[in-house]
């Protein structure tokens, strides 16, 4: 199937799936659901219509467009001032809770997979520590889940992909540096370089973009239809600029979305406008194409090693560092419940970052050649919290909400 196909095939499953999408609902079917079954039906392990390589140039396009966006998007719905009045138990998922799974992930890889380098594992755990907060949806847009614990999920989803990035660059430079056979030090100067000059193009961006946004929407000079188009433009803009000055686009994307929607209210409304219909579009598409592409690719490789480490790391490893990241803690007073412990740890399914990452992955090391397994383990990961988080997502909010007022 040629591109021009793929992209007739994306709009048809749309317009599918747009027509249908709330009778869907009903029966705990997501959108990703939908997409990731389609992209399989149509691919080599099953109909055989589309033979689509994951390093095409289209699927490489649109994986990157998505990422900006969705880093972009993440860190501008974060609500600096709210954040700072209810940073607690968002600041134990991310400073102990986050650190905590890391670790417990590559110790336990280097137990499964004694065979891989140490430093391959960790990149697997930095993988999948981000969280996703679009396949639990229906917990987060669901009213009746106490506020607090539906803005804990989030802001930790929002978060700890744009602070896993930076180092999941570094063990990348580190990699591809060994790689190369160039053992030196220069991967801390470029990793330092891409970090550095990439928040700060971004974040240059994002304010000046805002304050411009604000002023020419103030002296009723910009059109109300182009109002969530800016944020695309910032977010691609932030990106290609921060990759001139040798930063890293990707955290540019990030800081940019971060100043602007906290900026500017305006701006915050039209970024959660846009997150919600362009962006979601391209959040489907892309996982669309994963199970068009990605999972073909890695599907050879999967046994049952790459299976029990994938269960671990939607379960324990992800349960028992959240649960310790708790112990202790408050909401409104009280100690937190063990139910609402495992309530939060449940939902930090592995999605759209993870899929994102990894191709990324792909492109700096030049394929998967040599880090199947990780592919491999990505691949079952992710395909597992799509199903499972996906289906249990509003039973186990209403379930929870009876006993949580």
């Amino acid at each position: 199937m040629a591109e021009h196909s793929v992209i007739l095939t994306i709009a048809l499953l749309v317009l599918g799936y747009g027509y249908i999408s709330q009778l869907l609902s009903r029966f705990n079917i997501s959108g990703p659901m939908v997409f990731t079954s389609l992209g399989l039906l149509i691919s080599p392990l099953m109909l055989n219509i589309s033979n689509v390589q994951v390093d095409a140039t289209f699927v490489t396009i649109v994986v990157e467009l998505a990422l900006v966006l969705v880093l972009f998007s993440d860190a501008a719905l974060l609500n600096l001032k709210l954040l700072l009045q209810s940073w607690k138990l968002p600041a134990r998922l991310l400073l102990i809770g986050l650190p905590l799974t890391i670790i417990a992930g590559t110790y336990i890889a280097t137990l499964i997979f004694p065979d891989q380098p140490v430093i391959y594992m960790l990149l697997l755990a930095l993988l999948l520590t981000p969280t996703d907060a679009a396949l639990g949806k229906a917990v987060v847009s669901d009213e009746s889940v106490p506020a607090k614990i539906r803005s804990t999920i989030n802001v930790e989803s929002g978060l700890n992909d744009g602070i896993i990035f930076p180092i999941l660059i570094t063990v990348v430079a580190i990699i591809v540096s060994g790689l190369n056979g160039d053992a030196s030090s220069g991967w801390i100067s470029y990793v330092f370089q891409q970090v550095i000059f990439g928040a700060i193009v971004g974040g240059l961006i994002g304010y000046l973009g805002a304050r411009v946004a604000s002023f020419s929407d103030d002296h009723y000079w910009m059109q109300e239809s182009y109002q969530n188009l800016i944020p695309i433009g910032l977010a691609i803009l932030s990106y290609y600029l921060a990759e001139v000055f040798h930063g890293n686009g990707f955290i540019a994307a990030f800081f940019a979305g971060l100043y602007a929607g906290n900026t500017s209210q305006k701006m915050h409304k039209h970024i959660e406008e846009f997150a919600e219909s362009e962006g979601e579009l391209l959040v489907l598409i892309s996982f669309f194409l994963f199970g068009l592409a990605f999972v073909p690719t890695t599907f050879q490789y999967i046994d049952l090693y790459v299976i029990i480490y994938s269960l671990l790391s939607l379960t324990l490893l992800r349960v028992l560092p959240v649960v310790l990241s708790l112990l202790g803690a408050k909401l409104d007073g009280k100690k937190i419940d063990f139910s609402t412990k495992i309530f939060i740890a449940w939902f930090g399914p592995r999605g759209i970052a993870s899929i994102l990452y990894v191709l990324i992955v792909a492109k700096e090391v030049g394929g998967i050649e040599g880090f199947e397994t990780i592919f491999a383990v990505v691949t079952v990961t992710v395909l597992m919290s799509i199903v499972a988080h996906g289906l249990s997502a509003q039973p186990l909010a209403n379930l929870y909400s009876k006993k949580h007022k």
